[in-house]
């Protein structure tokens, strides 16, 4: 009986801390994508109708800063296999040099390093361009706890 017991305390305490922790509210910048918290500035990923992503970066007050040293890279995890996407400045914004793959309900890895030299941080963004109906924006940027 203390064994069934054990069990069931082990399973509710799981159950309840470890979606409690999963649980990670997901933030939309000014152009409705989904903001990445980095250190002492977030950037907003953004997916463009024609599939290219661009990031713009925002100091913590949301006030718009240049892409200057900060280095981006995309991993699309597709079915078939993980496709690489690279970065370049245009303007403002850092862009994708190519369009994600085709499909969708596929996993992003998005890797973002404040400068060359520091450590690169990792998000994972499950992708998803149909439009949410409560909150107006694409689901990977769905601020709505659904």
């Amino acid at each position: 009986m203390k064994y069934i017991a054990r069990i069931l305390t082990t399973a509710l305490f799981v159950a309840f801390f470890g979606s409690a922790s999963a649980a990670v509210a997901v933030k939309a910048g000014p152009r409705k994508g989904r903001i990445l918290e980095l250190e002492n500035q977030q950037a907003e990923f953004f997916i463009e109708k024609d599939r290219s992503i661009s990031i713009a970066f925002f100091d913590v007050a949301m006030k718009s800063q240049a892409a200057v040293d900060q280095v981006v890279t995309v991993i699309a995890e597709v079915p078939g296999g993980k496709v690489k996407l690279e970065f370049e400045k245009k303007g403002e914004f850092l862009v994708s040099k190519m369009p994600l793959p085709e499909g969708g309900n596929y996993t992003i890895v998005v890797q973002v390093k404040t400068s060359a030299e520091a450590k690169s941080i990792n998000f994972r963004v499950p992708f998803n361009m149909v439009i949410c109906k409560e909150c107006g924006n694409p689901e990977y940027a769905c601020t709505c706890d659904h």
